[in-house]
């Protein structure tokens, strides 16, 4: 695993500001914006079940950035030695999630929708599904 180095205190809550007009919000993400990549992919989670969950995996080289565009959920965060949850309700903050984080997206609120931001492309490859493998490549 390429950036094995990374921790849960590298998965930072950043506030990406809101614009407010009298007929309601705005929040703008671009390249460049507070979070330290670029974005290649974009997709997003939504008619989740309330209280179910998502992801339970890690990648390799891939960054995230998770925003709660509607509703909340919570970020399981872990790093093979120290464990954190994140709360996420307001669409203006998200969490960066940087490679070699094991992370789980879970109790949705009902019509939540999770917006993921990522770094790279798709690749299979990049992705840690088995829990186990994850602490072996983590030692």
């Amino acid at each position: 695993m390429k950036n094995s180095s990374f921790s849960i205190f590298d998965c930072s809550v950043i506030d990406l500001n809101k614009i407010t007009f009298d007929e309601g919000n705005l929040t703008v993400v671009e390249n460049n914006s507070p979070f330290p990549f670029n974005v290649k992919r974009v997709f997003y989670l939504y008619d989740i079940m309330g209280g179910e969950s998502r992801g339970a995996h890690s990648h390799k080289e891939c960054h995230q950035f998770l925003i709660a565009a509607s509703g909340s959920f919570e970020i399981s965060l872990d790093d093979g030695k120290f464990k954190r949850q994140v709360f996420l309700n307001r669409p203006n903050i998200g969490l960066h999630i940087p490679p070699g984080i094991w992370a789980s997206e879970i109790n949705f609120s009902s019509g939540a929708i999770c917006l993921v931001l990522a770094s790279h492309h798709y690749n299979e490859n990049d992705y840690i599904r088995n829990y186990e493998d994850f602490q072996k490549l983590r030692k």
